[in-house]
């Protein structure tokens, strides 16, 4: 069963011991898992990821079917997926998981997806696409952020936050609080002190950097890297904006080998690309194949492991995914 980003209040009234959230928003899956799931289980969530599932698969189901009266209710995020994990749901459909649930997090899947399929297709199970957030969304986000916070701000400086945002509204959240907490007692905030206090330079913001990089720019990258004083704190939302650009990329890239129209590929994406940005999507189009921008999305999750276990070193870590990427050859 679909349920779409406009019909989301329909979640209160369904059941289901099986949801599926695939796209590259991960700020609106975790506002969806907070509002509409965890609140009926006392807001615990546990966390897996599929190759964990995998590799211990008859401890999870035996987890999962041997539970005791005086057991909890539990809600289960599992991760990182592939349709490998399609077996696991098939294994489980005609068994009683009582109260348990299960949220599937996957990224973008096409029609073809047999794990997008087989959710779609059932009734008793829900599929939530969830896409991209536009700059209406964030700005109005941001906007209600602050009204509700009575922090003044300028348009400016919403427009600034919105861009970093990249069209997923955890980097806006994180940005948000961020400001949030510099802003305390102030009567008021400038734009040049958001600069300073997200770390970008006059000219520069971290979505030309990751555009750049993924231009395969190495000129360009390492001037804006080299005139920005990104922290170790900046990386998370530094690489998870790479991950959401890498993942329009790879749509659009698969997107263009089935209609070899360029002008059609950019023209007919969702969400709409801005005017500006057409010439440098395009050139990142042609300068990547469908293998090498799929191994960039694995090679981009891997880095955020890696910055997420080593956060002391986490912007050389960066530093040096950024120049490996920048400096590829084309296709």
């Amino acid at each position: 069963m679909i349920i779409k980003k406009f019909e989301l209040d329909k979640l209160i009234s369904l059941s289901s011991n099986f949801v599926l959230l695939y796209g590259e928003n991960e700020g609106l899956k975790k506002d969806i898992i907070n509002k509409y799931f965890l609140k009926n289980f006392k807001n615990k969530l546990e966390k897996f990821d599929e190759n964990e599932i995998i590799s211990n698969y008859d401890n999870f189901i035996s987890s999962l079917l041997n539970k005791s009266f005086f057991d909890e209710k539990r809600c289960i995020l599992i991760s990182r997926l592939s349709e490998k994990i399609t077996k696991l749901i098939e294994s489980l459909d005609q068994r009683d998981l009582g109260d348990t649930l299960l949220i599937f997090n996957s990224n973008a899947l096409d029609k073809k997806s047999k794990l997008r399929n087989y959710f779609e297709n059932d009734k008793n199970k829900i599929c939530i696409p969830v896409y991209a957030d536009d700059a209406k969304d964030l700005t109005i986000l941001a906007n209600l952020f602050f009204k509700e916070r009575k922090i003044p701000v300028s348009r400016e400086i919403i427009n600034i936050i919105v861009d970093r945002a990249a069209g997923d509204r955890q980097n806006l959240n994180n940005e948000l609080e961020k400001i949030s907490i510099f802003s305390y007692g102030k009567s008021q905030i400038s734009s040049e002190e958001v600069s300073s206090l997200t770390n970008l330079a006059e000219n520069y913001g971290v979505s030309e950097l990751v555009d750049q990089c993924l231009s395969k720019n190495l000129v360009k990258t390492t001037k804006i890297l080299n005139e920005n004083n990104f922290s170790n704190e900046d990386c998370i939302l530094i690489i998870r904006t790479f991950l959401s650009k890498s993942k329009r990329l790879l749509k659009l890239k698969k997107n263009f080998e089935e209609s070899n129209n360029l002008e059609k590929t950019i023209s007919s994406f969702k969400p709409p690309i801005f005017w500006k940005d057409k010439n440098l999507v395009q050139n990142q189009i042609l300068k990547w194949s469908t293998k090498n921008a799929e191994n960039l999305i694995n090679e981009i999750n891997d880095t955020e492991l890696l910055i997420k276990k080593n956060s002391s070193n986490s912007i050389n870590i960066l530093a040096d995914f950024i120049f490996s990427t920048a400096n590829q050859s084309s296709n």
